[in-house]
C-alpha cells in the first residue's frame, strides 16, 4: 500500500493510503466518463483548482492541462463560461469533507488513484449521480449533436466527469 504526503496551500501534513489500482475498482453504478486527467486537459474550474496540488498527482495529468496559476480564468473552461461556485458556497452548504478541502473534485482524483473512503466515497457518488438530472434536461431543450447549447449546464457536468461533448 502506498502513501501520498500532501503539503499545499490549503492542506498541510495531511496523509492517505491508495488501496485500490488506479482507475479502477470504483463503487457501484460510480462510472466517469472522464479521468481527472482528460477533465484538466479539456478545461474546467477556470483552470485555477488544481494549480498548487501537482506535487500530489501523477505528472502527465498536467500535460496539456488547461492551468491559470494567478486567478480563475473560465475563458480556460471548454465552454469558455463560468460554471462554479465560489468555495465560500459549498462550505455554507456542507460540501466540503474535511480530508478533501477543495471539494468533488480533489475527492474524485484522490479516488481515482486509489484511496477509499467508505462513508465518504459512498456520498460523493451520490452527489455525482444527482448531476444526472442536468443530462435529461440537456436533452430535453438541445439539438442533438448541438454542443454549445446550455454551455453552464455543459461545463458543470465536465466538472463532475461526465462527458457533456457527446449529447
Amino acid at each position: 500500500m502506498r502513501t501520498i504526503h500532501v503539503n499545499d496551500s490549503m492542506q498541510q501534513g495531511y496523509s492517505y493510503a491508495l488501496s485500490a489500482p488506479v482507475g479502477k475498482e470504483f463503487g457501484e453504478g460510480f462510472e466517469p466518463e472522464l479521468t481527472p486527467k482528460e477533465m484538466l486537459a479539456l478545461g474546467v474550474f477556470g483552470g485555477k483548482y488544481m494549480t498548487d496540488t501537482q506535487d500530489e498527482f501523477p505528472k502527465d495529468w498536467f500535460d496539456g492541462a488547461r492551468l491559470s496559476p494567478e486567478r480563475r480564468d473560465p475563458s480556460l473552461n471548454f465552454f469558455r463560461v463560468d460554471a462554479s461556485q465560489k468555495l465560500s458556497v459549498w462550505r455554507d452548504k456542507g460540501w466540503i469533507f474535511a480530508d478533501d478541502p477543495r471539494g468533488w473534485f480533489q475527492w474524485y482524483c484522490r479516488y481515482y488513484l486509489g484511496r477509499r473512503i467508505e462513508g465518504e466515497d459512498r456520498r460523493q457518488i451520490g452527489r455525482w449521480r444527482a448531476m444526472r438530472r442536468h443530462i435529461g434536461q440537456i436533452r430535453q431543450n438541445c439539438e442533438r449533436g448541438d454542443i454549445f447549447c446550455r454551455p453552464k449546464q455543459r461545463q458543470a457536468l465536465l466538472h463532475w466527469a461526465y462527458d457533456s461533448r457527446k449529447f
